[in-house]
């Protein structure tokens, strides 16, 4: 599983996006943490195990996308 995150970034004209493998609840608990003065630093880790750091008092928003399940091959749907 995994889900889409899109962090904006303030005075910054394009948003971060990367797909992380941690459930959807972790990443907005953490994003909630961040926003909420509790940790300094937004840490998450992509999909390809790269950590992503984002200073809580640079973040404009965050999204959190719908987990799903990736699908592979040339079948029918």
């Amino acid at each position: 599983m995994s889900v889409d995150v899109k962090i904006g970034i303030e005075n910054s004209p394009r948003e971060l996006a990367f797909t992380s493998t941690e459930k959807g609840d972790e990443v907005y608990a953490a994003a909630q943490r961040a926003l909420d003065g509790t940790d300094a630093v937004l840490s998450l880790t992509d999909d390809k195990g790269s950590r992503v750091l984002v200073p809580a008092a640079k973040i404009a928003y965050v999204e959190v996308g719908s987990a799903e399940n990736r699908r592979v091959g040339f079948g029918a749907a």
